[in-house]
């Protein structure tokens, strides 16, 4: 993933099309093959002219005609770069013209079609695919280890090393988004020195672990109902997300449920293979699983949907909504008798 910050890793060609809907990784790709349009711009040599001249338009400013007046010829023989951002939400017309440009492109113009993937607009994905579009490829990491893969890759890039706790603890401190990831992984890599290790980690960030949406759901399905409050209301004054915290409380017991259904001869590694899960993230949850059994876990999953669906807006109050689930949950939790 950090690939994309190297302009010299990455191809050019008239025609890209950048495919993912995380936006960090989007946004790097496409500075990529800008700073490499600047690097063989034709009027480089001429230091009136630098870099290349960028036209960067969301789809919704896009008007029929105005691809045709971006790719004319340049009279300073700059190279040009027209990016069309979100080209998924394009109409049929548009996205017509932009495949049939793509067939013949313009010579000295690099355009840059952002497409978010999936079923909308895949016909435009499509019919620039045939056209040999360069295509690039921007996946989220969506999972716990592939998080922790773009912090090592983060570290890596700046030169330095992280221990996998720290990494770990990192991503517990800081959450899922990329942005403030890599934000961190640049503070911690200029202002220390050496292997990046768990007292590093906890110097910068002490404090911030507890304002998770997964440290709320950690504390609630370990049945630390004190600790499990805090932290929410902790986490909604700082402005995390309802949703994504009620998102951790799915991934939470979705995990007990796999963990808890694994196969009882796979141990070790196996069992993480199998469960698909880093296996660090397998003996916390089993640890986790002490207490539950499968009725809980069902009974619980069923309040974290109703929660899920009262703090999208079916129900008045988020906050309090979160707090009777985590009572719910612990409630789950408890041993029956």
């Amino acid at each position: 993933m950090a690939a994309t910050r190297r302009s010299a890793r990455v191809t050019l060609a008239p025609v890209n099309v950048v495919v993912g809907d995380e936006e960090l990784l989007v946004d790097r790709a496409v500075r990529a093959l800008i700073n490499v349009a600047g690097e063989t711009n034709p009027g480089a040599a001429d230091p009136a002219i630098e870099g290349a001249e960028v036209h960067d338009l969301a789809a919704g400013r896009l008007t029929p005609g105005d691809l045709i007046e971006l790719t004319s010829p340049s009279l300073f023989s700059v190279r040009r770069v027209v990016v069309i951002r979100s080209a998924q939400d394009l109409g049929k017309d548009l996205a017509a013209e932009i495949t049939a440009y793509a067939a013949n492109p313009a010579e000295d113009v690099s355009l840059v079609v952002v497409h978010a993937g999936g079923a909308k607009g895949k016909a435009l994905l499509d019919g620039l695919v045939k056209t040999k579009a360069n295509r690039i490829d921007c996946p989220k990491p969506t999972r716990p280890g592939e998080r922790i893969d773009f912090i090592r890759g983060e570290i890596r890039t700046a030169g330095r090393t992280i221990t996998e706790s720290a990494a770990r603890g990192l991503l517990d401190a800081v959450g899922n988004d990329l942005r403030e990831l890599a934000s961190a992984c640049g503070q911690l890599a200029a202002d220390t020195t050496g292997t990046i290790d768990d007292e590093i980690v906890a110097r910068y960030h002490r404090g911030r672990a507890e304002v998770s949406g997964f440290n709320v759901a950690d504390r609630a399905i370990e049945g630390n109902s004190g600790d499990a409050l805090e932290q929410l209301r902790w986490a909604l004054a700082v402005g995390t997300s309802p949703v994504l915290i009620t998102s951790a409380l799915a991934q939470g017991l979705r995990a007990l449920a796999k963990v808890g259904g694994a196969p009882r001869g796979l141990r070790g590694p196996a069992l993480a293979k199998e469960l698909g899960m880093p296996p660090w993230k397998v003996d916390r949850v089993r640890q986790q699983l002490r207490g539950w059994n499968a009725e809980g876990v069902a009974q619980a999953t069923q309040v974290v949907a109703e929660t899920d669906a009262q703090v999208k807006g079916g129900g008045a109050d988020p906050a309090y909504a979160l707090e009777r689930a985590i009572h719910a949950i612990i409630a789950a939790r408890a041993p029956r008798r």
